[in-house]
Protein backbone atom coordinates (compact mmCIF):
# COMPACT_ATOMS: atom_id res chain seq x y z
CA UNK A 1 0.00 0.00 0.00
CA UNK A 2 3.08 2.36 0.51
CA UNK A 3 3.86 1.81 -2.73
CA UNK A 4 0.62 2.40 -4.01
CA UNK A 5 0.73 5.91 -2.30
CA UNK A 6 3.64 7.03 -3.25
CA UNK A 7 3.15 6.63 -6.96
CA UNK A 8 -0.06 8.46 -6.79
CA UNK A 9 1.91 11.26 -4.52
CA UNK A 10 4.44 10.77 -8.07
CA UNK A 11 1.95 11.27 -10.07
CA UNK A 12 0.18 14.43 -8.63
CA UNK A 13 3.46 16.46 -7.98
CA UNK A 14 4.58 15.90 -11.42
CA UNK A 15 1.20 17.05 -13.15
CA UNK A 16 1.18 19.72 -10.86
CA UNK A 17 5.11 21.03 -11.80
CA UNK A 18 3.84 20.67 -15.28
CA UNK A 19 0.51 22.74 -14.74
CA UNK A 20 2.95 25.62 -12.77
CA UNK A 21 4.96 25.33 -15.64
CA UNK A 22 2.80 25.79 -18.41
CA UNK A 23 1.26 28.83 -16.63
CA UNK A 24 4.74 30.67 -16.27
CA UNK A 25 4.91 33.74 -19.11
CA UNK A 26 7.45 33.00 -21.62
CA UNK A 27 10.39 34.71 -21.93
CA UNK A 28 9.94 37.88 -24.57
CA UNK A 29 12.59 37.54 -27.67
CA UNK A 30 13.48 41.00 -28.61
CA UNK A 31 16.01 40.21 -31.15
CA UNK A 32 19.96 40.47 -30.70
CA UNK A 33 21.48 43.62 -29.59
CA UNK A 34 23.86 45.40 -31.36
CA UNK A 35 26.52 46.21 -29.58
CA UNK A 36 29.34 46.67 -31.74
CA UNK A 37 30.55 50.38 -33.33
CA UNK A 38 30.03 49.50 -36.72
CA UNK A 39 28.71 46.40 -38.97
CA UNK A 40 29.47 45.75 -42.70
CA UNK A 41 27.78 43.36 -44.57
CA UNK A 42 27.58 42.85 -48.62
CA UNK A 43 25.04 42.03 -50.54
CA UNK A 44 24.74 39.94 -53.35
CA UNK A 45 22.38 39.98 -56.41
CA UNK A 46 23.32 37.91 -59.82
CA UNK A 47 19.80 37.47 -61.20
CA UNK A 48 17.96 39.93 -63.83
CA UNK A 49 14.56 39.17 -62.36
CA UNK A 50 12.46 41.87 -61.14
CA UNK A 51 11.11 40.25 -58.23
CA UNK A 52 14.67 39.35 -56.98
CA UNK A 53 16.11 42.99 -58.02
CA UNK A 54 13.19 44.13 -55.51
CA UNK A 55 13.67 41.59 -52.84
CA UNK A 56 17.07 42.77 -52.38
CA UNK A 57 16.77 46.49 -52.27
CA UNK A 58 14.08 46.27 -50.35
CA UNK A 59 16.28 43.71 -47.31
CA UNK A 60 18.89 46.59 -47.86
CA UNK A 61 16.64 49.09 -47.30
CA UNK A 62 15.46 47.04 -44.38
CA UNK A 63 18.96 46.74 -42.74
CA UNK A 64 19.17 50.63 -43.61
CA UNK A 65 16.12 51.23 -41.28
CA UNK A 66 16.52 48.56 -38.50
CA UNK A 67 16.86 50.78 -35.67
CA UNK A 68 19.14 49.01 -33.98
CA UNK A 69 21.35 49.25 -36.52
CA UNK A 70 21.29 53.09 -37.11
CA UNK A 71 24.33 55.13 -38.09
CA UNK A 72 26.47 51.43 -36.96
CA UNK A 73 25.74 49.88 -40.56
CA UNK A 74 27.93 50.09 -43.46
CA UNK A 75 26.50 48.34 -47.24
CA UNK A 76 28.05 47.25 -50.01
CA UNK A 77 25.55 45.81 -52.76
CA UNK A 78 27.74 43.70 -55.42
CA UNK A 79 25.95 43.09 -59.01
CA UNK A 80 27.37 40.29 -61.62
CA UNK A 81 25.68 37.76 -64.25
CA UNK A 82 22.07 39.01 -64.74
CA UNK A 83 22.02 41.05 -62.15
CA UNK A 84 24.10 43.94 -64.23
CA UNK A 85 20.10 44.93 -65.48
CA UNK A 86 20.06 46.65 -61.89
CA UNK A 87 22.40 49.53 -63.15
CA UNK A 88 21.52 49.66 -66.57
CA UNK A 89 20.97 53.36 -67.75
CA UNK A 90 17.59 52.02 -69.50
CA UNK A 91 16.49 50.21 -66.71
CA UNK A 92 13.95 51.38 -64.10
CA UNK A 93 15.72 51.70 -60.78
CA UNK A 94 17.29 54.92 -60.49
CA UNK A 95 15.23 56.52 -57.81
CA UNK A 96 15.78 53.17 -55.60
CA UNK A 97 18.98 53.44 -56.62
CA UNK A 98 19.81 56.90 -55.88
CA UNK A 99 17.95 56.38 -52.43
CA UNK A 100 20.59 53.85 -51.69
CA UNK A 101 23.52 55.81 -53.14
CA UNK A 102 22.54 59.13 -50.72
CA UNK A 103 22.12 56.86 -47.51
CA UNK A 104 26.00 55.13 -48.41
CA UNK A 105 25.50 52.19 -49.37
CA UNK A 106 27.94 51.12 -52.19
CA UNK A 107 26.74 50.42 -55.39
CA UNK A 108 29.30 47.86 -57.36
CA UNK A 109 29.38 46.25 -60.40
CA UNK A 110 31.52 43.13 -61.37
CA UNK A 111 33.88 43.84 -64.47
CA UNK A 112 34.03 40.08 -65.40
CA UNK A 113 30.39 40.30 -66.32
CA UNK A 114 31.22 43.72 -68.25
CA UNK A 115 33.76 42.10 -70.60
CA UNK A 116 31.69 38.96 -70.90
CA UNK A 117 28.51 40.50 -72.06
CA UNK A 118 30.45 43.24 -74.12
CA UNK A 119 28.46 46.33 -72.02
CA UNK A 120 30.06 49.30 -71.93
CA UNK A 121 30.66 51.26 -68.38
CA UNK A 122 28.80 54.21 -70.13
CA UNK A 123 25.55 51.90 -70.69
CA UNK A 124 25.61 51.87 -66.43
CA UNK A 125 24.48 54.71 -64.27
CA UNK A 126 27.79 56.98 -63.45
CA UNK A 127 27.47 56.09 -59.88
CA UNK A 128 28.17 52.45 -60.19
CA UNK A 129 32.08 51.59 -58.91
CA UNK A 130 33.01 48.30 -60.24
CA UNK A 131 35.21 45.66 -58.71
CA UNK A 132 37.24 43.06 -60.87
CA UNK A 133 35.51 40.43 -60.03
CA UNK A 134 32.08 39.64 -57.65
CA UNK A 135 33.84 36.45 -56.62
CA UNK A 136 37.29 38.36 -55.12
CA UNK A 137 34.79 40.87 -53.79
CA UNK A 138 33.01 38.20 -52.00
CA UNK A 139 36.12 36.54 -51.02
CA UNK A 140 37.43 39.77 -49.37
CA UNK A 141 34.64 41.40 -47.98
CA UNK A 142 33.97 37.72 -46.34
CA UNK A 143 37.59 37.74 -44.72
CA UNK A 144 37.64 40.82 -43.69
CA UNK A 145 34.29 39.83 -41.39
CA UNK A 146 31.49 41.42 -43.64
CA UNK A 147 28.16 39.80 -43.24
CA UNK A 148 27.29 38.03 -46.92
CA UNK A 149 23.70 38.15 -48.10
CA UNK A 150 22.43 36.88 -51.04
CA UNK A 151 18.47 37.20 -50.93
Amino acid sequence: MNVFRLACLAILMAFSLSTIAQKADPPVFKGAQATKKMYKAIYQLNSDDDKKIKVTLKNIQNALDDPRLKGKVQIELIVHGGGVALYMKDGPYQAELMALLNRGVILAQCENTLRERKIDKEELWPFVSFAPSANGELIIRQAEGWAYIHP
